[in-house]
């Protein structure tokens, strides 16, 4: 536990303790729960901000980051250029390609064609498409792929292991399942996705193969005093080896605020649907984060915090939604370049995510230990 953090929980717990000593005082329209929330939530802001300002200034991150309570935003820093040869700065109308991130939207299409009653993740996948239509790849089902347990790697070669006994990773699956849903809704995948994004109110968020804004942060690699930049952005995320399925959305901070908080709150999933979302039915050894658990293009945490997520990569855009469904609170970092030689693309998301981590827990052992009976 870090120093900062040890003082904000001791003077949580005297404002408490103030609190609960006055109770025999006459004066009935104090709200004493409000005084202490309203004390908590101004001294975990300065926490939260000298947090995350010490990872900025540490990695000289090039970034878009935010932390919003429900519909109160705790943090917000954009630093650093969208664009590096013409020294345009970052700010909140800043697009950035979200890379896997965009799986979740994938994810949520394919539930959204269940509840339509136009198929059932248990359905083998060569129902709808002819390229599973192959001894090897019959026994392969949505479910599977939702949750990368179909062993499929790149599309045509032979699976990794049976499908349903393991966990790998598959771009290809998510892409097939972006055809998936244009097989079953007559419509292409773009067409879906951008009904989703009205239903969900993201007005700033488009694939890359529809957008023609103008403040679409390109990407780099290196670092910001020698960079590389990476050419035919965003028109590379629909080649073969990436997708627009798996890895083409491109967003915003706030518009990915608005998808959380939309998704977790059941208006785009009904509450059985969103249960099999974010229920865990893998697990995964994950490069960056390490161990967790997976559900449908969505991780989470094996212990606590209570915490869904999913990191995106493509060369100069790594990036990493969280939500914590405990105090309904949304983790954003975006960001345009990555220091691959030096390996320290996520450096600044793993400690962001950790900071984050170790104050969402204490908000839920403080939350226990106030609804907990006192024993006498």
């Amino acid at each position: 536990m870090t120093k900062k953090l040890y003082y904000f929980l001791l003077l949580f717990f005297i404002i408490t303790n103030l609190i609960s000593c006055q109770k025999d005082q006459p004066v009935k329209e104090i709200d004493k729960k409000a005084i202490a929330d309203s004390a908590v939530a101004v001294f975990e802001k300065k926490l939260i901000s000298n947090q995350i300002d010490s990872v900025f200034k540490k990695y000289q991150f090039n970034a878009s980051v935010a932390v919003f309570r429900d519909s109160v935003e705790m943090y917000r820093k954009n630093n650093g250029f969208s664009d590096f040869e013409r020294k345009i700065p970052i700010n909140g109308q800043t697009v950035f390609s979200i890379a896997s991130i965009s799986k979740q939207f994938t994810a949520a299409l394919i539930l959204l064609q269940a509840e339509q009653g136009k198929l059932n993740v248990q359905d083998k996948v060569s129902k709808y498409l002819k390229e599973f239509q192959t001894k090897e790849y019959t026994s392969i089902t949505i479910h599977q792929l939702l949750n990368h347990t179909s062993g499929l790697n790149i599309l045509g070669n032979p699976l990794m292991f049976k499908s349903g006994n393991g966990f790998y990773y598959s771009n290809d699956g998510f892409n097939a399942l972006g055809k998936v849903v244009e097989n079953v809704s007559g419509k292409s995948y773009d067409q879906n996705i951008q009904e989703l994004f009205y239903k969900a109110g993201m007005k700033n968020s488009s694939t890359a193969t529809l957008f023609k804004g103008a403040d679409l942060a390109q990407t780099y690699l290196g670092s910001q005093k020698k960079f590389e930049k990476i050419e035919n952005m965003p028109g590379r995320l629909s080649s073969s080896d990436i997708g627009i399925p798996a890895g083409g959305v491109l967003s915003t901070v706030d518009d990915l605020h608005q998808w959380n908080t939309m998704l977790y709150s059941g208006k785009i999933l009904n509450s059985e649907t969103l249960k099999k979302f974010t229920s865990k039915t893998a697990e995964r050894q994950h490069p960056v984060f390490g161990k967790m658990g997976y559900g449908y293009g969505i991780m989470m945490n094996t212990g606590t915090p209570a915490a869904y997520f999913h990191s995106g990569y493509v060369k100069g855009a790594p990036s990493l939604n969280i939500y914590y469904p405990q105090t309904k609170t949304s983790v954003i970092i975006l960001s345009n370049i990555a220091d691959q030689e030096k390996g320290t693309a996520f450096k600044p998301h793993i400690e962001i995510k950790k900071i984050m981590d170790v104050i969402e827990s204490s908000l839920e052992s403080m939350k226990h230990d106030t609804v907990a009976p006192k024993h006498l």
